[in-house]
């Protein structure tokens, strides 16, 4: 397990500016151990490193990606391999000064300052080959693990409070009861994680989504995590939003590029979900690691959907998530069988259909910080969702309309379902397009889509 060392607070200062590239100046903010912030119009963003040293990634490491960068173009510059590497041109041209010393980049000429034409050498390319069979990522320099938990830290703690008004509004899709919503306001509010449990069609997945938006804000992540030699890539644009700021190009100088701006995240995963998606997935042919989904979803929301539904037993399920749950920390293994310690700071939502007491431990519950039971609708609150989902669509909903809906459903003996009116409606409409006609909720209307939705 790594452990996160502590440095100094004392605040850096940006290197001094060329006369060609004015930089503007900018106050710093209040410094946390290892992660240095800097203020963007008022938006707090990594600070850019000034020396190799501190980006907390070995030495070697670097020239093994500068050199490795170098391999796979024919020449370059020094201020495209900057930019790809996600370093300062300054230090990027330190990099390549020590790759030439040791004969294995040559300079063809200079464009200008701390920047050149370069070229792999033989010896280089040998060498290149050789980093290569051992990984292939060619990219952004990676941060280390103990800067990523302070930022993270740092980060979720600063995230925008959510108020009770904001979660009344998120959710005011759904119907439901003002004690419902606080309990869920409160779990947001603490950041301790939701069980949401009841039967099928009653607004769990939806109030796990709507949730999520009850909080803005974006933060910062990183392309990828150093332990050691090992890669960790934490950026997946598949899940990922980039929020870049607008600002002016001296002023992204101030800006450690090896971070990335990203909307909060949020994944959903569900039946797919096995023990091995929840470890460090190695990847033989390109020699580095991709994060597991909840590492990922760092900083936002995880919902687990469907639990008791995986390809995986529940206790089994149950065992793995419980240490992190308490300790905000989950251990994964690198391909070398070493273990190391990453944050587990984002909002977990588990959702089920299944009893909680025959699918949950006692000792789960207990860690669980809030519970919403989401039942079947009473006549009132079914009157409710469809009279407001009705309204969305400009229709009104006559009284004897819901009267004969609710008759039917007793003489079938069908539960009232949350998501029925919406489902109803939604099949109304489907027939008045096909039949070429305005919307209606006329009892023939409705009643063919009762048996194109529950069947004959």
């Amino acid at each position: 397990m790594l452990k996160i060392q502590q440095e100094s607070t004392s605040v850096r200062t940006a290197a001094p500016a060329t006369a060609a590239t004015p930089v503007v100046p900018a106050p710093v903010v209040p410094q946390t151990p290892n992660h240095r912030l800097v203020d963007i119009g008022g938006i707090p963003a990594p600070q850019a490193v000034s020396d190799l040293a501190e980006t907390g990634i070995d030495l070697a490491v670097l020239e093994g990606l500068a050199l490795k960068l170098a391999y796979s173009v024919p020449r370059f510059t020094t201020q495209w391999a900057s930019q790809r590497l996600c370093l300062p041109p300054a230090l990027t041209s330190q990099l390549l000064d020590r790759l030439r010393a040791d004969n294995l980049v040559e300079l063809l000429g200079q464009v200008g300052v701390f920047n050149h034409h370069v070229a792999i050498t033989d010896r280089g390319r040998e060498q290149a080959l050789r980093l290569l069979e051992i990984s292939n990522y060619i990219g952004p320099v990676p941060v280390s693990l103990a800067d990523y938990a302070a930022s993270l830290r740092w980060q979720f703690d600063h995230l925008p409070e959510p108020t009770l008004a904001g979660v009344s509004t998120a959710l005011s899709e759904l119907a439901l009861s003002s004690e419902t919503v606080e309990v869920v306001g409160l779990s947001l509010l603490s950041r301790r994680s939701l069980f949401l449990y009841g039967p099928p069609g009653n607004g769990k997945t939806t109030l796990g989504h709507l949730l999520h938006d009850a909080v803005d804000g974006s933060l910062w992540i990183p392309h990828c995590l150093g332990v050691d030699h090992n890669i960790i890539r934490i950026y997946d644009p598949t899940v990922h939003e980039p929020t870049p700021l607008e600002s002016a190009s001296n002023v992204s100088r101030l800006i450690d590029q090896r971070w990335v701006r990203v909307r909060r995240p949020f994944i959903v995963v569900g039946g797919e979900l096995t023990l091995e998606s929840l470890d460090l997935i190695f990847s033989n042919n390109q020699g580095f690691c991709e994060a597991p989904l909840h590492v990922k979803a760092n900083g936002g929301t995880f919902l687990l959907d469907d639990f008791g539904c995986q390809r995986v037993s529940p206790e089994q399920l149950i065992n793995r998530w419980i240490h992190p749950l308490e300790r905000q920390v989950d251990f994964l293994t690198l391909q070398t069988g070493q273990q190391v310690a990453i944050p587990f700071r984002q909002l977990l939502v588990v959702s089920t259909n299944l009893d909680p007491q025959e699918v949950m431990t006692p000792a789960f519950l207990r860690r669980i910080g809030y519970r919403v039971h989401l039942d079947n609708p009473d006549a009132e609150r079914y009157s409710e969702i469809f009279r407001r989902y009705a309204a969305q669509l400009g229709l009104d909903v006559p009284a004897e309309l819901l009267s004969k809906l609710f008759a039917r459903y007793q003489t079938e003996q069908r539960s009232m379902r949350c998501c029925e009116p919406r489902d109803l409606i939604e099949r109304c409409r489907d027939i008045c397009r096909l039949r070429d006609r305005q919307l209606e909720l006329s009892d023939e209307v409705l009643d063919l889509a009762w048996r194109g939705y529950f069947g004959a």
